[in-house]
């Protein structure tokens, strides 16, 4: 039902990072980005569609602006 693999991650600190992974789930393509601590994922994150992404980068291009 899942096909994720990992492209990008960003590291905190020793315990703690966020890893975004795209792919597709139940044949919708997605991207992840989830916060995990000590190698385990969290409840902590977003998990959208591509079309939905598209637009959340519309938004934080805005915000970073």
């Amino acid at each position: 039902m899942s096909d994720l693999k990992i492209v990008g991650r960003v590291v905190r600190n020793e315990s703690d990072e966020v890893i975004v992974k795209s792919g597709n789930y139940w044949n919708i393509p997605i991207i992840d980005i989830r916060w995990w601590k000590k190698d385990k994922p969290t409840k902590s994150g977003i998990r959208v569609n591509v079309e939905e992404a598209k637009l959340l980068l519309d938004i934080l291009r805005k915000e970073l602006e």
